[in-house]
């Protein structure tokens, strides 16, 4: 597995059920943004990928560990985790947090380390989340929020950014030009 980053290489992990939902719209505004700046930008649907929960094993923590043990579609995520300058999470806000989609694969970061002792301290996150009550606090849009708050905290990632907002429609995220923008000015700050 290569270990060389390309300064400006960003991957969007995308955790909605809908290719083209709201969550997903605010992600493809950073990665405008980012693309804007000169970062080369990989997008990644998760929906649909064979993702399994992590199984407790603890078979990526021993010293001569290889990787993760489950033989799954993750196999071919690690490298462009570990290969990649900046990481954009997209979801939407499902029952008082991230989606399942999402967390899967939040929880399967737990073996990167594996593949690279210091998978997380030289990443830049950033989070887009999209939520149906007008309140990110009784959406649950701030528990999504600080479960990446305090996961990348925790592993030394840094936390560039997020943006989020209220939308119930598909496609209903577009209308509102004052969040794209910020989020389009995320991107650009994930490529410096």
């Amino acid at each position: 597995m290569s270990q060389h980053i390309e300064y400006n290489n960003i991957l969007v992990l995308k955790g909605s059920p809908r290719k083209k939902g709201n969550s997903a719209t605010l992600a493809e505004e950073i990665a405008n943004g980012a693309t804007a700046a000169g970062a080369s930008v990989e997008s990644i649907y998760l929906h649909g990928l064979d993702i399994a929960p992590c199984q407790a094993c603890y078979a990526c923590q021993t010293p001569d560990s290889k990787g993760c043990a489950i033989d799954d579609d993750m196999q071919q995520i690690y490298p462009k985790l570990v290969d990649s300058q900046a990481w954009v999470f997209a979801s939407p806000v499902y029952w008082f947090n991230m989606s399942a989609q999402t967390k899967l694969l939040l929880d399967r970061c737990f073996a990167l380390m594996a593949y690279d002792k210091k998978a997380f301290l030289r990443k830049k996150i950033a989070v887009a989340m999209v939520y149906g009550d007008a309140d990110a606090f009784v959406s649950g849009c701030v528990n999504a929020l600080r479960c990446f708050q305090d996961a990348f905290s925790y592993v030394g990632a840094k936390l560039v950014g997020s943006v989020y907002g209220s939308a119930n429609d598909p496609g209903e995220i577009a209308d509102n030009a004052a969040l794209l923008a910020q989020a389009r000015e995320l991107g650009e700050r994930l490529a410096k």
